[in-house]
């Protein structure tokens, strides 16, 4: 090869060299085809929107020099919003990101959520690279990979969960009962006069006395005679039947010298096994394990006091402390308490609360349908009995449920003051936990509530925000709202949901929502027309939502359908 030739073969080396370098300095843009997006469109669970991006490097595509960021970004409205962002780099790059190699290239998965807004449904997915070579930048545009956003789950509405009150402890009859005891001698069965003279059974006379001749009390007596269980069974039956018949006896002439006119129920036991138990376990005698493991080795009376009399240093003790104490006839004065009736308190409430107690009041309550008189009751609780977390909890739920989060929360806050163990306080503030997108807390307050009253609603709400639909299913069991038939339809148990929704007690807007969306899934447009009138109907804002729900896409070039939203 002469001169000239090795010139030109050498100029031609170098402008491939030359071209080689210039075509590599920058990353080349990549399609679609190298992106698998999860799920497809994106699903809003809860009030969240969870992306799942699976990509593909080409072979020989990423560059060993060069660093690439990808972040989401979900474009909507003329707004944006960054996801997380995930780097990658080339072989001969020092760093903490993921190497793809070369020559084979790589896979690769992002993984973000962005939190959702009402204008998200008309949306679009995009990947955004920033890519360098050696720190020189190299652009690439940004990818659209998804469309829209299917936002069924976040109608999952805490303003219509049943906030928790708590009960008053009302009982329209109180069952009291009033005891005394008479003690015997060891063997004998006369009543003695220091034991008709104690001033416990003065006091219980009294008693019986007060109950026969209150109009609102009912009284009957019992009598339980007993005889220690030494000595043979023979012995010890007739003693208990002697002092038995000698305490009916006087408590019938005491009782109609009062012109007490009540039933009087007797029985003796022979041998007191039961009593005598009772009191050695609760005693301090050294060896009561011992005995008390004789009465269960051996069922046969005479067999038990024939053991525990050969324990010879026990049995002292039992003679001085235990059996003396079982030598008794126990008079109970069986006493039911008629509370006021429900006209009654109603009566009261209206001309005199002052008569009513707490629980009367919280009782009260619960007779009226007035949400006022309700309101005012709760109000006068929480005057004149504020050391009671009932009447804060209770006002606040009527806050709640009147849309005054504020109030509902300052009532929540004193209820807790006052009991911050409170399960309905506890559950309450979940919920304004909850509205405030503090799922964190709003766990953890539902720990502390067990107990409360529409706790099973709480929890399917928490349930469903975090995505855990069969739970929620579960958690609301029968319950006839709007949150339950979500539910349902989420784990596309669509009969079910139908059911539940037609059953709701005051169906709203969001009710026919949800039922429309069922009709669209079931491929029912008949359903879905009716419903989405019905929904539109109350409210407006509904046919904006409708006309960008993916839920109704395949209906968009239905006229019947467009002329529902306009």
């Amino acid at each position: 090869m002469n001169r000239k030739s090795r010139l030109l073969s050498f100029l031609f080396a170098a402008a491939v060299v030359l071209f080689t370098t210039s075509c590599s300095s920058k990353l080349k843009p990549l399609s679609q085809n190298n992106f698998n997006v999860t799920p497809t469109p994106l699903e809003t669970v809860g009030n969240q929107i969870p992306v799942t991006v699976n990509g593909t490097f080409p072979e020989k595509w990423f560059h060993k020099n060069a660093t690439l960021t990808v972040t989401p970004i979900l474009k909507f409205g003329g707004n944006e919003i960054a996801g997380t962002p995930f780097s990658y780099q080339g072989e001969s790059i020092s760093g903490n990101r993921v190497t793809i190699p070369h020559s084979r290239g790589g896979n690769f998965t992002i993984t973000t959520t962005f939190p959702y807004s009402p204008e998200m449904q008309s949306s679009e997915l995009y990947l955004r690279f920033d890519g360098r070579i050696k720190n020189k930048q190299s652009a690439l545009p940004d990818l659209k990979v998804a469309d829209g956003v299917i936002a069924t789950s976040a109608l999952a509405d805490v303003k219509t969960t049943t906030p928790s009150v708590a009960d008053d402890g009302f009982q329209r009859i109180i069952q009291e009962a009033q005891e005394a005891n008479i003690m015997f001698v060891i063997q004998q069965a006369n009543l003695r006069q220091s034991e008709l003279n104690k001033r416990d059974l003065t006091e219980w006379k009294r008693r019986v006395e007060q109950a026969f001749n209150d109009p609102k009390q009912n009284v009957n007596v019992e009598v339980s005679a007993y005889a220690s269980p030494d000595g043979g069974l023979s012995l010890n039956e007739q003693l208990a039947a002697q002092r038995e018949k000698n305490t009916s006896k006087y408590l019938e002439n005491e009782l109609s010298k009062r012109n007490i006119n009540t039933d009087v129920y007797a029985r003796y036991t022979a041998e007191d096994w039961d009593g005598f138990r009772q009191l050695v376990s609760a005693s301090n005698l050294q060896d009561k394990e011992l005995i008390l493991r004789v009465l269960e080795m051996y069922p046969d009376s005479e067999t038990r006091e024939k053991e525990i009399k050969n324990i010879s240093y026990v049995f002292e003790d039992l003679a001085t402390t235990i059996l003396p104490q079982l030598r008794r006839s126990r008079i109970t004065a069986n006493i039911e308490i008629i509370g006021k009736s429900d006209e009654e308190i109603m009566t009261a409430w209206k001309n005199n609360p002052k008569e009513l107690s707490v629980e009367e009041l919280l009782y009260a309550s619960t007779l009226t349908n007035d949400e006022k008189v309700k309101e005012r009751i709760y109000q006068y609780v929480t005057a004149n009995f504020s050391n009671d977390y009932r009447g804060w909890n209770n006002i606040g739920t009527m806050f709640y449920k009147q849309g005054d989060y504020a109030k509902a929360k300052q009532a929540f806050d004193r209820a807790a003051q006052v009991n911050p163990s409170a399960p309905e306080v506890n559950m309450n503030k979940a919920l304004l936990a909850i509205m405030d997108n503090d799922l964190q807390t709003a766990n953890e307050l539902m720990g502390r509530s067990a107990g409360a009253a529409s706790l099973d609603e709480a929890m399917g709400l928490l349930s469903l925000l975090q995505g855990n639909y069969n739970q929620a299913v579960g958690a609301y069991g029968n319950n006839r709202t709007n949150n339950a038939g979500l539910a349902q339809l989420l784990v596309r148990d669509y009969n079910k949901a139908k059911q539940t929704l037609e059953s709701v007690e005051a169906p709203d807007a969001t009710t026919a929502y949800l039922l429309a969306i069922i009709a669209s899934r079931t491929n029912n447009f008949n359903d879905v027309a009716a419903n989405l009138r019905t929904a539109i109907g109350r409210d407006r804002t509904f046919a904006t939502r409708a006309a960008n729900d993916l839920e109704f896409a395949k209906y968009r070039t239905n006229q019947e359908f467009m002329s529902i939203l306009n």
